[in-house]
């Protein structure tokens, strides 16, 4: 059985806080990889002028325009330009990786949906998406969910709504980007939102043994009060 929590002040919490130091240069590092990772060509090459951070990966930001291209044509909804794009990249990409080709096959399925292409959305799920359920009953089960979207007048209000927002876009664009990255092996995923993890999880950890000011806002640090 657990014993009592402990309590850490919100000033002395503070304290602790603040004698934790980071240098410059490692705080620059995770910007620059973010910035990187994340496509941001013009800002990383500005931001390396500026602060004397290297990329990293010098030799790869050429590449970096085109990867951002096939993950801008996902966001816009324009799924059947991305596939053609990272093909041109690198064919085994997709050629090798089937779970990745049938999220960008179903995202395509998804903005027939939601431009109303009923028939052609129903013919598109039989004939290439529909095999692939056969064979693996997590895409299958995920296909089905997707296909549900057509059972209702208004689709956006349905319990799969969330399919249609452009977090769901978002989370197929990143999928594409990190296979994108590994096959020119790089980090598939920026190490900020790594360390954010890692800070919740921790936190979430000395939450169950003490009581302290939690950060309840990673973007503002804003934290609850225990004083």
């Amino acid at each position: 059985m657990a014993g009592p929590k402990c309590t850490l002040k919100a000033e002395s919490w503070t304290q602790k806080l603040e004698a934790v130091t980071m240098s410059k240069q490692n705080v620059n590092a995770l910007i620059m990889n973010w910035l990187v990772t994340e496509g941001y060509v013009e800002a990383a090459r500005t931001f390396e002028e500026e602060t004397g951070t290297a990329t990293g990966v010098q030799d790869l930001m050429p590449t970096i325009t085109d990867r951002m291209n096939v993950r801008q044509a996902v966001q816009n909804g324009q799924v059947e330009e991305a596939i053609e794009r990272v093909n041109v990249l690198n064919p085994e990409i997709l050629g090798t990786q089937g779970e990745l080709l049938f999220h960008l096959q179903q995202q395509r399925l998804i903005e027939l949906i939601r431009a109303g292409k009923t028939q052609e959305a129903l013919e598109f799920a039989a004939e290439v998406l529909a095999p692939a359920g056969e064979q693996n009953p997590a895409l299958l089960q995920e296909l089905e969910r997707t296909v549900a979207l057509l059972a209702f007048t208004d689709p956006q209000a349905s319990p799969v709504g969330n399919l249609l927002g452009l977090a769901q876009r978002q989370k197929t664009a990143s999928e594409l980007n990190a296979a994108i990255l590994r096959s020119q092996s790089q980090e598939p995923e920026a190490r900020l939102p790594k360390l954010l993890r890692l800070l919740q999880w921790a936190q979430s950890q000395l939450a169950e043994r003490a009581t302290f000011p939690l950060i309840v806002d990673l973007a503002t640090a804003q934290t609850t009060d225990s004083s």
